[in-house]
């Protein structure tokens, strides 16, 4: 949040009140604000960054939540969240997750937080066609040295890439009886653009 931005959320939340872009008229508001940062405020502060007096007036109710790898014991909840979220969303049966698959998973450093372990298993659901999960189908996780977890070995990006829209593209074609003007209008794509990555991606037209 810029220097000038923050004066006037500062004004806002003082005051209750904002003038639109191009008025001259304050409009009243009552909200309620909730705020996040993965930044250090403190430093922020000290460095001139951040202004204190917008930083006590956000800073009534704090919560601090701890990077999943300091959680382990919720890897599994989300794991399961996410699992029924993206099985639905993709018109697939939900997995079951092996103990030994959910422990290395808890074993794992998570750099990227909740982030990274929704993305991973969402390529679970989209590229495993396996109902039971185990070790072996995890994202090429490398398990060697004893180190559950000790670091991913993911696909490269075409390949991903091309996985997903091989997936995505198959799943609108059922959707809609195989007819491809009617699957590339819902998709937003022209029919010919549609007819070209099927043929790239070696997909055939029923």
């Amino acid at each position: 949040m810029s220097p000038r931005v923050q004066a006037k959320m500062l004004r806002v939340l003082e005051e209750q009140r904002f003038e639109p872009v191009g008025s001259n008229t304050p409009v009243s508001v009552d909200v309620r604000v909730v705020s996040a940062t993965n930044k250090p405020l403190d430093s922020l502060i000290e460095n001139g960054h951040f202004r204190p007096d917008l930083f006590y007036r956000l800073n009534v109710i704090p919560f601090q939540v701890p990077p999943l790898r300091e959680r382990r014991e919720d890897v599994p909840m989300l794991t399961e969240h996410f699992n029924q979220r993206f099985s639905l969303e993709y018109g697939k049966r939900s997995k079951v997750f092996a103990v030994d698959a959910i422990e290395v998973l808890q074993g794992y450093e998570w750099f990227g937080n909740v982030r990274e372990l929704k993305n991973t298993i969402e390529r679970i659901v989209i590229m495993n066609a396996k109902d039971t999960i185990g070790i072996d189908d995890l994202p090429e996780m490398d398990l060697t040295g004893g180190t559950p977890a000790s670091s991913f070995r993911f696909p490269t990006f075409k390949d991903a890439t091309d996985a997903y829209q091989r997936e995505f593209i198959q799943h609108k074609l059922t959707e809609f009886d195989g007819n491809i003007a009617k699957a590339a209008e819902n998709m937003g794509v022209d029919r010919s653009h549609l007819y070209r990555r099927m043929r790239n991606l070696g997909i055939k037209a029923k």
